[in-house]
């Protein structure tokens, strides 16, 4: 199957006023004095355009100059909306299947950065099987936690297991699999990881460290300090791990920075972007790629 074959990637680019003949008049968004056209948002979500209305788009719907674009804007605001951010994030499902066939996807990412969240979303909506490494090397070796294999057995010992469990998991496809912050330290877990199509998600440190100091890092053995508040465990320890893996992250097939995200959706707190818009943008970068690397197929054992 030709990469063109796949659905029109859905852009979030700043939102156009339209003149009275359907062009481009600037880029700022008129008021509400001046224009009837207003984006829909959290409150007013059910009021929806015709167009989502629909069960199936018109075809040639998403090419059309005006609806190329409206549609940006309006999606800023659906993706809050839960019903509507549902649609988009089936709808691109469908054609990113069509592109990975049958490609299995390896998140990326420190502690903390949402794998197994976005994960188990985006393994829903593909149809794909969720596998959270972690769990896996938990399940062999035995023990209730990564933080029991680390404290009884060592770091090396976990290490091991985990490149066995991706070795393994690279055999299979149809899978979404959620890695450890740390699996991309080891130049051979990457043989297995690009099996698949490899998506970083990049969290900013700060955030990180305000999501994990608020469950505590007691879960965390690559964070547990003797002193200093959670937060501050978690910042300092976060900072020296992410230098010594930023390289390796950078080896990622796809990256989604949640930063840039969060400012295209118009959103303060990155921790505020919820897990579906990331799973969206998870899609919509993963196509890009696989478009741009007429990688569209691959043939399994």
């Amino acid at each position: 199957m030709e990469a063109a074959a796949c659905g029109p990637a859905l852009q979030f680019p700043p939102p156009v006023r339209l003149n009275g003949n359907g062009g481009r008049q600037s880029d700022r968004l008129p008021s509400p004095r001046r224009s009837n056209l207003r984006l829909v948002t959290v409150r007013d979500s059910r009021r929806k355009p015709e167009f989502l209305r629909q069960r199936k788009p018109p075809v040639g719907l998403l090419q059309s100059r005006e609806c190329s674009q409206v549609v940006p804007a309006l999606e800023a605001g659906c993706l809050r909306a839960s019903s509507n951010g549902n649609w988009l994030l089936k709808t691109k499902a469908q054609e990113v299947s069509l592109c990975l066939d049958g490609r299995s996807i390896f998140l990326v990412g420190m502690m903390g950065s949402g794998k197994t969240t976005v994960g188990k979303i985006l393994s829903e909506a593909l149809g794909y099987t969720f596998v959270d490494s972690d769990k896996y090397v938990e399940q062999a070796i035995g023990q209730d936690s990564v933080t029991q294999i680390f404290k009884q057995r060592g770091e090396c010992i976990f290490r091991d297991y985990e490149s066995d469990a991706l070795r393994k998991l690279s055999f299979t496809p149809q899978q979404v699999v959620a890695t450890g912050g740390g699996a991309v330290v080891r130049p051979i877990n990457w043989k297995y990881i690009k099996q698949g199509v490899s998506v970083f998600l990049d969290v900013p440190l700060d955030a990180l460290a305000r999501r994990i100091a608020a469950v505590g890092t007691a879960s965390r053995p690559l964070l547990h300090f003797e002193s200093g508040d959670p937060y501050t465990q978690a910042f300092v320890g976060l900072f020296t791990l992410s230098k010594k893996r930023a390289e390796s992250y950078a080896s990622a097939d796809v990256k989604v920075s949640i930063l840039d995200l969060a400012a295209n959706l118009g959103v303060e707190d990155v921790l505020d972007v919820t897990p579906k818009a990331i799973a969206i943008e998870v899609l919509v970068q993963i196509e890009k790629f696989l478009q741009g690397n007429d990688v569209s197929r691959r043939m399994f054992p």
